[in-house]
């Protein structure tokens, strides 16, 4: 599995586009750590060689994880908004379900964009994907702000290393 993760980390990291995985990629690699986290806890394992280089295992899974994890979250965003659509064909089980509600929103704010900059300010019509129901309570009244009758200024210097647009 190591190798697997390598191979994707590499990947993502020298290829610009989004690179594919395995539908259960993320299953295994939850696993894999899983694994390598129970061998080191043995009592037995203590102290060991063995137990001192499956905790750097563990601690280079972690690290490789974390920037395939964030490299991917970039990639797949910025393909949602290029292309309007989710590019399932390349992402992992998790991913693709998490990209379904993204891909809506994405066309629905450029499409708020748009209409803005045109001067036109739409009715915005959202639909919710819920997943579990929620059950509502009934809410106390809210209590009312009253802003503070004394108001101390703070002084701020602000210095601009760019010119504004």
């Amino acid at each position: 599995m190591y190798e697997q993760l390598y191979a994707a980390w590499r990947r993502e990291i020298e290829d610009p586009s989004l690179g594919g995985l395995p539908p259960d990629f993320y299953a295994k690699i939850a696993d894999y750590l899983v694994h390598i986290r129970e061998e080191v806890s043995k009592p037995a394992e203590k102290k060991t060689v063995k137990s001192s280089l499956l905790e750097h295992e563990a601690r280079n899974v972690e690290r490789m994880l974390k920037e395939l994890l964030d490299l991917r979250y970039r990639k797949i965003l910025k393909t949602i908004t290029r292309l309007h659509k989710a590019p399932i064909e390349l992402l992992a089980n998790e991913e693709a379900k998490m990209c379904e509600s993204f891909v809506g929103f994405a066309s629905a704010y450029e499409q708020f964009a748009k209409n803005l900059m045109q001067g036109h300010q739409a009715p915005i019509t959202v639909t919710v994907i819920q997943t579990k129901p929620v059950i509502q309570t009934p809410e106390a009244p809210k209590p009312e702000f009253k802003p503070p009758t004394h108001v101390t200024h703070k002084r701020l210097t602000l210095r601009f290393t760019k010119a504004i647009p």
